[in-house]
């Protein structure tokens, strides 16, 4: 089963805004905002709905500026695919607030709490962060902690928990 999601950073200042998921698939990480794009929903609008959702911020489609796509896929659930779109937002009135399923934090690039977040955020964020678009695939362990991945514009494009990394 493929799933489509949205996945919305808030960029201000030098700093990016990460909500804390109290709950629901990926509860306890800090992540962007985003989700599930609904049956007949385009996933602009998708985007606009999840963050108004999790953190009360509304934006304009266009305020949207896309920054890549990832494909994430599960050891432990063979059949499980979640192909995500990545935005970034610039322009935005109101700040962020938390909701029931998110907490808001603004975080500079070297103050991010990796070690809190889905294990492939070191790989591809920086890239994102440095205003690249990203694209790339990963592979989730039964512990959800990424096992190979492959990212456009990398030398190791994939790597396993092995002594030397595989090439292309």
């Amino acid at each position: 089963m493929t799933s489509t999601c949205t996945l919305v950073y808030l960029i201000r200042d030098g700093r990016v805004c990460l909500g804390f998921k109290k709950r629901g698939f990926g509860a306890g990480w800090w992540n962007g905002f985003g989700g599930k794009v609904r049956s007949g929903e385009d996933v602009r609008t998708a985007a606009v709905r999840e963050l108004w959702e999790e953190c009360r911020v509304r934006v304009a489609p266009e305020a949207l500026v896309d920054a890549g796509a990832l494909r994430f896929t599960f050891l432990a659930e063979a059949e499980k695919t979640i192909q995500v779109r990545i935005f970034r937002v610039e322009r935005f009135d109101s700040e962020p607030i938390e909701t029931e399923e998110m907490r808001p934090q603004w975080f500079t690039p070297d103050t991010l709490p990796y070690d809190e977040m889905w294990s492939d955020d070191r790989v591809w964020m920086p890239r994102f962060l440095n205003g690249e678009r990203v694209r790339g695939w990963f592979q989730f362990d039964a512990n959800n902690r990424h096992v190979a991945y492959e990212l456009e514009g990398t030398e190791e494009v994939i790597h396993w928990p092995r002594t030397t990394p595989l090439r292309r």
